[in-house]
């Protein structure tokens, strides 16, 4: 039998990079998938297609996850759709970097809402449907510089601190309840954001570190596979860099 043979996940942000990797990982082990995404366009239609082509059923839902009302509707459609909702997957983010004294409201309020509002959006509306089954894995994805921080990113880095707050928060409040809570701190994943860097960043980034090599949305995915599934039954309130050991 598969790890997650019968269980749901919800993505967000899934209809590419590190949201569509765990989808996509997830599915592999039985899991069926629905997955937001500000449109369903060819993108996210091929990431349902790809989903489906692996046996499961998955289905795309337009949804702007920074939005409360919005999510309320799109989780209660998935429950419908889907029976049970088991695994929580919060991966929607954006960044607007830019250095601090440069940095307008805008910038500092749409990182804000987009990384962080969506992750108390989602986790609020499924928390009803976890406790009612006694059980369920809710994974935030959290970054590094929310660890460490970083220059020129105090929106995203802010965002990030508040996610791991709230995962720890969450973990403490609803553990009795046999929901776990847990989050995944990536570094230097390769993917369409950090192909915008320059040759010169990347090389920096490289230097610093120990594996001298970027992740891959797949090394990421598997610590959200081990995370969503039983073999993880005793880890909650935790956060896992996945960084070739950059924050040793």
């Amino acid at each position: 039998m598969k790890l997650l043979e019968g269980k749901t996940a919800i993505i967000t942000g899934a209809a590419r990079g590190i949201g569509k990797a765990v989808a996509l990982r997830l599915a592999q082990e039985g899991c069926r998938i629905a997955f937001t995404d500000l449109a369903i366009d060819e993108n996210a239609k091929q990431t349902e297609a790809d989903l489906t082509a692996l046996g499961v059923k998955a289905k795309g839902y337009a949804a702007n996850a920074a939005k409360f009302d919005e999510t309320l509707q799109v989780v209660d459609a998935i429950g419908s759709d889907f029976g049970r909702i088991d695994i929580l997957v919060n991966n929607a983010g954006i960044t607007r970097d830019g250095l601090l004294m440069r940095m307008s409201e805008e910038q500092w309020d749409l990182v804000i809402t987009v990384n962080l509002k969506s992750a108390f959006n989602f986790t609020r509306a499924v928390v009803p449907t976890m406790m009612r089954q006694k059980a369920g894995s809710i994974i935030n994805m959290s970054s590094v510089v929310g660890v460490s921080g970083n220059a020129a990113q105090a929106n995203y880095s802010a965002s990030k601190a508040g996610m791991i707050g709230l995962t720890k928060s969450v973990a403490k409040e609803l553990g009795s309840r046999g929901i776990r809570c847990n989050a995944i701190a990536p570094g230097f994943i390769i993917t369409e954001m950090t192909h915008q860097l320059t040759d010169e960043i990347r090389e920096k980034w490289m230097n610093t570190i120990p594996l001298r090599r970027g992740g891959t949305p797949e090394d990421v995915a598997n610590v959200a596979l081990f995370l969503a599934s039983d073999l993880s039954s005793y880890v909650s309130g935790q956060v896992i860099p996945v960084c070739g050991g950059m924050t040793m």
